[in-house]
């Protein structure tokens, strides 16, 4: 019979392999080079700047002043010689997309030539010339202008295209497109009635000029890239979606953006077969989901996507979907479900059976579900708090109005009339009339609070963590520094 030592050594050898465990399996998961290797303490982190964002607000705000609680909008909006400063943009980002530099240290490129007439050796003072340069370049405009592009503007690495100040829309073939690039922000832009181009010559830097196939019509074409910001766009009525993310892109943030008039909004993911997408990670914060929208916000194939307080005011067929196992976390959105009895549903699975999906993580936590609105959860999802409540107070939905009031460019059109429908009512101000119901809580702010801003979906130790805790207080406690002795064998 083994000594009493041995057998402990053992457990306690067995305890420390299996605490290594999940370290080990988020490192052989790691399918891109920049993959954050712990997507939940990016979570984390946008709930810990919203928390402080709002709390400031609240304390400071009392006077009708700047604060919003919105983390992005506080970071840099409160300054009144913000243009002066306009680079500060790149350190107000958050979530995966947050270390994008876009231009920052570069110097500022003022846009004063709204044409693009030559795609091959674009004129000096055009918007296509300084997106096409190599060093890092914040790209601003002289005056309120449409930039209607005659092939798709290829974007290079470490720009920022900032259309604060002015009304700045881009239309026409191709639009943006940013493939096999990195650190590229765009702020306060409107981009519509995208159109597919190309079978040409287009310059893609000082030294290259390329041939391009026929492009699809994206609003923002994302491919291979990372470490990319797209806030305070508005986008609508392009022929294929408004911003697709393909082949292993990741580390990106859509924040603070407008989507009217579309059908496939968002594809995040290039092929269900395509493994590299495994590593994308993207967070959707504080967009306006408006009128006319039917599907896709977004729908999303392996990876990580992180969906807090979003508006969804309209779908046609579902707000979400997916297939291949993406893992979804929505957190404090206000979903809007349509009179249609048979499109109540925000998730959906794409051409795959309940057996399939059944472990699949999609968790709904401190969503607000209106007018017979539902998020069915699956995986780890199921165990957060679930249910279909049959209303909730007003001041809960007033934190999703407060966080996406300035959603979409400042002060240009939005293609919307400004109202959001939904069959039983519309919503003005911070209340909403009509079948609500939303998940978990009881509806006072504080509950609220804690069900967005990380209350309700810790994640309990496994039981074998819990074993070896209680082993070692009780090997600690009946051996008299027996436990110390042990690591020393």
């Amino acid at each position: 019979m083994p000594p009493a030592h041995s057998s402990n050594t053992y457990i306690l050898s067995f305890c420390l392999l299996t605490s290594l465990f999940s370290v080990i399996r988020a490192t052989f998961n790691l399918t891109l080079p920049h993959q954050h290797p712990n997507p939940e303490a990016v979570v984390q982190e946008v709930q810990r700047r919203l928390n402080v964002s709002i709390y400031r607000r609240e304390m400071l705000n009392t006077g009708g002043g700047c604060l919003t609680g919105n983390p992005i909008d506080d970071c840099w909006r409160c300054d009144p010689n913000w243009a002066n400063n306009r680079q500060r943009l790149a350190d107000c980002a958050i979530g995966f997309g947050k270390s994008a530099l876009g231009g920052k240290g570069g110097q500022i490129y003022v846009v004063t030539d709204s044409s693009d007439h030559d795609v091959v050796n674009p004129t000096p003072g055009t918007l296509r010339y300084g997106v096409l340069q190599t060093e890092p370049l914040w790209i601003v405009f002289s005056s309120n202008m449409v930039i209607k592009l005659k092939h798709e503007l290829i974007v290079n690495s470490y720009k920022t295209i900032d259309g604060r100040g002015v009304n700045v829309a881009i239309t026409g073939g191709g639009c943006i497109t940013l493939q096999y690039v990195s650190n590229v922000i765009i702020h306060n832009i409107r981009v519509y009635d995208c159109k597919p181009s190309g079978n040409t010559n287009i310059r893609s830097s000082p030294t290259h000029v390329g041939y391009r196939g026929k492009s699809d019509g994206d609003g923002i074409s994302i491919a291979g890239s990372r470490n990319l910001w797209i806030d305070h766009c508005s986008l609508s009525h392009c022929t294929d979606g408004l911003i697709d993310a393909v082949l292993g892109s990741t580390a990106i943030t859509i924040s603070n953006s407008y989507f009217t008039h579309h059908n496939e909004v968002m594809l995040m993911g290039h092929d269900d077969a395509y493994m590299p997408d495994k590593g994308m990670q993207v967070t959707f914060a504080f967009n306006h989901f408006g009128r006319g929208l039917i599907q896709r916000m977004p729908r999303c194939r392996h990876g990580y996507f992180h969906v807090v307080n979003n508006d969804f005011t309209e779908w046609k067929m579902y707000a979400i979907g997916g297939s291949a196992d993406p893992t979804i976390n929505s957190q404090g959105n206000r979903y809007i479900a349509p009179p249609d009895a048979d499109s109540k549903e925000v998730t959906k699975r794409v051409d795959t059976d309940e057996g399939n999906w059944a472990g699949w993580n999609w968790r709904t936590d401190g969503d607000i579900m209106v007018n017979g609105a539902f998020f069915v959860p699956s995986g780890d999802g199921m165990s957060a708090i679930y249910a279909k409540a049959a209303s909730y107070e007003p001041k809960s939905a007033a934190l999703v109005t407060q966080l996406t009031m300035n959603a979409g460019v400042f002060g240009g059109p939005r293609d919307d009339d400004g109202s959001e429908s939904f069959s039983d009512g519309t919503i003005t101000g911070d209340s909403a009339s009509g079948n609500t119901g939303r998940t978990g809580g009881s509806g006072d702010d504080s509950d609220y609070f804690g069900m967005i801003f990380g209350g309700a979906v810790a994640v309990s130790p496994p039981p074998i963590t819990i074993f070896c805790i209680v082993f070692v207080l009780y090997i600690t406690t009946t051996n008299n520094g027996g436990f110390f002795s042990l690591l020393l064998l």
